[in-house]
């Protein structure tokens, strides 16, 4: 679930943007929905943490998206960049599942660092082209990082703790059958989300709702 303060951000953007408004609504025809990737950078730039990456920059490079920022890994301070394709959604009751694809990957040391990272950095060992090889071998993986192999990384966000509870399990078991996400991709400046109408039926839809209610 998004946060309070993340919300009032996506609020105080719009306000700031009514043109992305009227966008909204040319698309909504289409059943699409677009993100402007000045608003993800609008809110990186007031999110505050010592534990958040910092000096953010996303750009749309069709139709994927390169993201760069300043972050710390296992003793490290590195400047980390890709280019991230999503390949796959699938967005049901029992899963929120969500396909990357990761391209020219890099990792620079900002600083001078002993750690065992900071070292295979140096070295050029780290084969970036992989990542996904990378992320598996990563320490305390997260529950909802489910698979991570070759450049693809695959996440269940069903599992991600924002998403427990039965109050989320029924409100995902209502929305999800009627409609879903079916494909994600970047123009020039937005990040638009495709949507689905009964993608598996209307009889799975209403079997699913009586079942909740």
């Amino acid at each position: 679930m998004l946060k309070p303060e993340v919300l009032t951000a996506m609020g105080n953007y719009l306000v700031e943007h009514p043109h992305e408004l009227v966008r909204v609504l040319r698309k909504a025809g289409a059943l699409k929905f677009g993100l402007p990737l000045a608003a993800f950078r609008w809110i990186a730039s007031r999110a505050k943490g010592r534990r958040l990456p910092t000096d953010v920059v996303i750009e749309a490079v069709p139709p994927g998206v390169r993201v760069a920022a300043t972050i710390e890994l296992m003793g490290a301070r590195l400047r980390a960049s890709s280019l991230v394709f999503v390949d796959g959604v699938s967005l049901r009751s029992e899963e929120l599942r969500v396909e990357l694809r990761f391209a020219e990957a890099r990792l620079i040391l900002l600083e001078e660092s002993n750690s065992p990272l900071a070292a295979l950095i140096r070295s050029g060992a780290l084969d970036l082209t992989k990542l996904g090889n990378l992320v598996a071998v990563m320490p305390r993986r997260p529950d909802f990082l489910v698979e991570a192999k070759g450049d693809r990384v695959v996440l269940d966000l069903k599992r991600h703790p924002a998403f427990a509870g039965q109050r989320m399990e029924t409100l995902l078991g209502l929305i999800t059958p009627i409609v879903t996400v079916t494909g994600v991709a970047t123009d020039n400046e937005h990040l638009d989300l495709e949507f689905g109408v009964f993608e598996r039926g209307l009889a799975v839809a209403v079997a699913a709702w009586r079942a909740l209610l």
